[in-house]
């Protein structure tokens, strides 16, 4: 059943690992998907290329998530091919975890602008093109917000600003039928993420499920939370950690 036909759905950071799992979840729902992506165009084409291969409908549109301008023609390209969006998922972000003595001023900068500049610029801009019944933003967070974990000091601190963005526009945005949710993903393994055999131990024996969290496992919520399944859910963080603690 496509149970998000009518859709339109911009996925951010989309041309691998969970977002790329994300648009192609989507997509095969019945949403039709933009796969957002900066630099990485060939796996954000391959993203693609799965997705109509199973008979459905997303695009590539490359753009820095940072810059307005590059955001504003995004936008203005989505329209042009699908129309106005229904759904905004903020994916897009990057780690480093380090001892706090070892960040330097530009990965701070960096940290900020990518996780949680963009998220503001992506919103004010969306909320733009939501029509008269609204609209619906599911912002990727972290459990990391939830459990202090020694190293992730700076990614913890824009991931919490997620949160704290979810919370304040739930109440901000709801007059305009605007839903908004944080999805928090715990210990995942993609491309970028690779556990070694230690790290896998730690995980499995703090996470009382007794395994690591797949892709599709944060792609199923966010499903959900983009179907009329959740229209009466807003400001809610929700972990998918297999209870990691």
């Amino acid at each position: 059943m496509n149970k998000l036909a009518n859709k339109i759905v911009l996925v951010t950071g989309a041309s691998k690992g969970i977002g790329a799992e994300i648009a192609y979840n989507l997509a095969i729902k019945g949403a039709k998907v933009i796969v957002n992506y900066n630099s990485d165009k060939t796996n954000a084409e391959k993203t693609v290329s799965r997705i109509k291969e199973q008979g459905y409908e997303a695009i590539a549109i490359k753009a820095d998530v940072t810059n307005k301008e590059a955001i504003q023609n995004l936008f203005k390209k989505t329209k042009e091919t699908f129309g106005e969006i229904t759904t905004l998922v903020n994916n897009a972000g990057i780690y480093k975890f380090e001892p706090i003595e070892n960040i330097t001023e530009n990965e701070f900068h960096n940290h900020f602008n990518t996780n949680v500049l963009s998220v503001f610029f992506l919103i004010q801009e969306a909320i733009k093109h939501f029509d008269k019944n609204g609209g619906n933003i599911i912002n990727i967070s972290s459990i990391a917000t939830m459990k202090a974990t020694p190293m992730t000091s700076l990614y913890s601190a824009t991931k919490s600003a997620i949160d704290g963005i979810t919370n304040v526009l739930s109440k901000e945005l709801g007059s305009k039928n605007i839903r908004i949710n944080s999805v928090l993903p715990g210990p995942t393994e993609t491309e970028g993420n690779q556990m070694n055999d230690e790290i896998k131990s730690f995980v499995t024996a703090h996470t009382p499920l007794g395994k690591i969290g797949k892709t599709v496992d944060i792609a199923k919520l966010v499903v959900f939370l983009a179907s009329n399944d959740s229209s009466f859910i807003t400001g809610q963080k929700i972990g998918v950690s297999g209870g990691f603690e």
